[in-house]
């Protein structure tokens, strides 16, 4: 490891500790650690958002094996993210998410579906589900980062693994959701000035912008030819990276704690902006391995999460290769935090707070969630540490999984006042079940699973919800109720 990256590496950690004393000492009860008191503005809304989409796993996982498979197409995934995953999302679901969490008092995914629907069994369920699939999505980040320790810096593996535990675990647990928040417009900034310099950087070395893409398919079609299953899979892609997370509870989390509903245009706009330059610059990168191996590669796991590392070891100087460290870093530390605290949530909020002892202290329940903070991040460190799995096989299944179950009963339960509490634990049920039951009796690819299991409760949802007994009158007028100040448009 160079000087260079030595120093920034220090500076960065530096930063995420003394970022997480400040938060913590303006971290007064649960509500300011896990949302921040629901007052984050704009521009920390929009990278928060950004940081926590994008990864190692978006960078080294799906651009090495979806650059190299494709080719410069695979852009279209960060140009769908951006469209689908950002604009849209927070145009259909930011509004209606801040609006109907404050008027349920619900601070987590578990609770608004108790709450939405009042069906106290609903909180437990989910909390299951965020706890469980989560985890292999954190151990994916993990994988991600720690292949580029490897192959760049040459860092031990497990070295790498225990760095990213014990900073995200002394920051996170001191300043909660303000200390990330903080961090991730920081690390947005950085991830934005590495994303643009590299790909200028690659361009050229692939024949200035006039001819990269040109010979980015010439080589491509000599490596790897797409067959039409192929580009199927791609679309697939496309749509569960896209739409999977409407439906994560750790990128929901940032509608709740959004100050109003007047800054939502504008966290849109700088959302959406962040998300097409960082997407299409990850899937440029991969594409650009294509110039950089000469041959083939063979078709095994774990091949093409070393591609972007190898190939950037050679290709950048040192200065712009410290600065993708720090971007790498900065992405995978951001998503890490995120899923850390919303998993974290699920014990002390919906679990402890909401069923075990209810009239838990604030201070009681913040201890208790800096604890099992702690917890979830060992438990992502020991599969990480496994060879059980490589990353997008990891990131698909937890998407697929939660996004699934999630989704469905999610946004119709926003928009739809004839949602059921039966229909909602259909959906549930439905899209988990298909997702574990695809993955593991057929052969389709796993981003082609997910889709499938993001689908199909849309319509399970309201065929169940048509039979089964309403949610009382009540309880829905309270979740879509219109405060005065902010008429509906």
């Amino acid at each position: 490891m160079s000087s260079l990256t030595t120093i920034l590496l220090v500076a960065f950690i530096i930063l995420l500790v003394t970022t997480g004393v400040y938060a913590m000492r303006r971290t007064k009860n649960l509500e300011d650690f896990f949302l921040g008191g629901r007052n984050v503005g704009p521009w920390i809304s929009a990278f928060s958002y950004g940081t926590s989409y994008f990864s190692a796993v978006i960078f080294i996982g799906f651009a090495g094996s979806l650059g190299w498979k494709f080719g410069y197409p695979a852009m279209s995934i960060g140009i769908g993210n951006a469209i689908f995953g950002a604009l849209l999302a927070w145009i259909v679901l930011a509004k209606r998410t801040r609006r109907m969490t404050q008027n349920l008092g619900a601070m987590t995914m578990p609770g608004f579906f108790c709450e939405r629907y009042a069906a106290p069994y609903l909180k437990p369920l989910a909390a299951i589900i965020i706890f469980i699939f989560l985890v292999p999505y954190s151990a994916s980040v993990y994988k991600g980062l720690g292949y580029l320790f490897v192959e760049n810096f040459n860092i031990p593996y497990e070295v790498a693994l225990w760095l990213m535990t014990g900073v995200a675990a002394i920051y996170l647990m001191l300043g909660g959701y303000l200390a990330m928040t903080l961090t991730d417009f920081i690390q947005g900034l950085i991830m934005l000035a590495g994303s643009i310099l590299i790909m200028c950087l690659l361009a050229n070395k692939g024949g200035g912008w006039a001819n990269v893409f040109q010979n980015i398919t010439a080589a491509r079609i000599e490596h790897t030819p797409v067959s039409t299953f192929g580009w199927i899979t791609l679309a697939s892609a496309v749509m569960m990276t896209s739409f999977a997370p409407w439906g994560l509870p750790q990128m929901i989390q940032k509608y709740y704690a959004i100050k109003n509903e007047k800054v939502i245009f504008k966290a849109t706009v700088i959302t959406t902006i962040f998300a097409m330059i960082i997407g299409c610059a990850a899937y440029f990168t991969g594409a650009m391995t294509h110039l950089y191996f000469k041959a083939g590669l063979p078709d095994a796991k774990g091949v093409y999460d070393t591609l972007v590392p190898i190939m950037l070891k050679d290709w950048l100087p040192a200065p712009l290769m410290a600065l993708f460290l720090l971007l790498i870093l900065s992405a995978s530390m951001s998503t890490l935090s995120s899923l850390v605290l919303v998993s974290s949530s699920t014990v002390t909020i919906d679990f402890y707070k909401g069923i075990v002892n209810k009239e838990a202290s604030e201070g009681t329940t913040v201890t208790l969630m800096r604890i099992m903070s702690a917890i979830f991040l060992l438990l992502s460190y020991v599969i990480a540490h496994s060879d059980s799995k490589f990353i997008v096989d990891l990131m698909s299944l937890s998407w697929g999984a939660v996004g699934g179950a999630f989704i469905a009963p999610y946004l119709l339960g926003l928009y739809w006042k004839g949602t059921t509490k039966a229909g909602a634990l259909a959906g549930i049920i439905c899209g988990l079940g298909l997702q574990m039951v695809l993955i593991a009796l057929t052969p389709l690819p796993s981003t082609l699973c997910s889709m499938i299991s993001i689908i199909v409760p849309f319509a399970v949802v309201p065929i169940v919800s048509s039979f089964t007994e309403k949610v009382p009158q009540e309880v829905v007028e309270k979740a879509f109720r219109v405060p005065a100040e902010t008429p509906e448009q």
